[in-house]
C-alpha cells in the first residue's frame, strides 16, 4: 500500500514533467501545494483546506473558499464533537 506522501511525491513528479503550455498557473508557486500538505502530516481535511484556500484566487474563485469551509466545518465537527455552533 502507497503512502501519502509516496503517492503526493508521484503526483508532483508528474506535474513537474508537464510542458509549461499544459502546466495550469496556479501549479506555478515555490512549494507545491501536495508538498506542503505532506511536510506537515496534514490529514485529509487539513490538506484539502490548505488546497483550496491556497488556489482560490487563480482558479475557482468563490467556489474553491465555499469548499474550503465545507472541509473546515467537517473537520471542526470531528475534532471537537462537543463544539456547538450553529455554522
Amino acid at each position: 500500500m502507497l503512502t501519502q506522501t509516496t503517492i503526493l511525491s508521484i503526483m508532483s513528479q508528474r506535474i513537474n514533467s508537464m510542458s509549461d503550455s499544459k502546466r495550469p498557473k496556479f501549479y506555478n508557486k515555490d512549494i507545491e501545494t501536495w508538498d506542503y500538505i505532506a511536510a506537515h502530516n496534514l490529514d485529509f481535511f487539513e490538506g484539502n483546506i490548505i488546497k483550496y484556500v491556497t488556489r482560490h484566487k487563480s482558479k475557482n474563485g468563490l467556489e474553491d473558499l465555499e469548499k474550503a469551509r465545507v472541509y473546515l466545518d467537517k473537520l471542526i465537527s470531528i475534532t471537537y464533537k462537543d463544539y456547538n455552533h450553529d455554522l
